[in-house]
């Protein structure tokens, strides 16, 4: 099951995402969901993915999807947090090379001044 929390921050300048849980097939709707409301929310957004345990190719999906929307809007999108197996599946598509990723919250902070 998948568990989204959109965070109000006192810094107004970014939106923060964190994604837990598990994203398959029949969870990946709401990823979506959650991603396409901080878009609309802020130029500039970062994705606590710490908690996520595992990720499915649809889940995977989602985040490629994205990817155009993001460029074609200007929206600074930086990931971070992730377990090395969860980081490992987005290095094995390539989607590093696409989507920033860093390890914590301070670097996805400074990737996004």
């Amino acid at each position: 099951m998948i568990k989204i929390d959109n965070h109000i921050n006192d810094d107004p300048s970014y939106y923060q995402l964190s994604i837990g849980g598990e994203v398959d097939a029949s969870s990946s709707i709401h990823l979506e969901e959650g991603l396409k409301d901080a878009m609309a929310a802020s130029k500039k957004i970062i994705v606590d993915l710490a908690e996520l345990e595992y990720i499915s190719s649809a889940g995977l999906g989602v985040f490629m999807s994205i990817i155009q929307d993001l460029e074609n809007e200007g929206i600074q999108f930086v990931i971070y947090g992730m377990a090395p197996k969860v980081n490992e599946v987005f290095e094995i598509l390539g989607l590093n090379q696409l989507i920033t990723i860093k390890k914590n919250k301070e670097e996805a902070l400074e990737a996004i001044k």
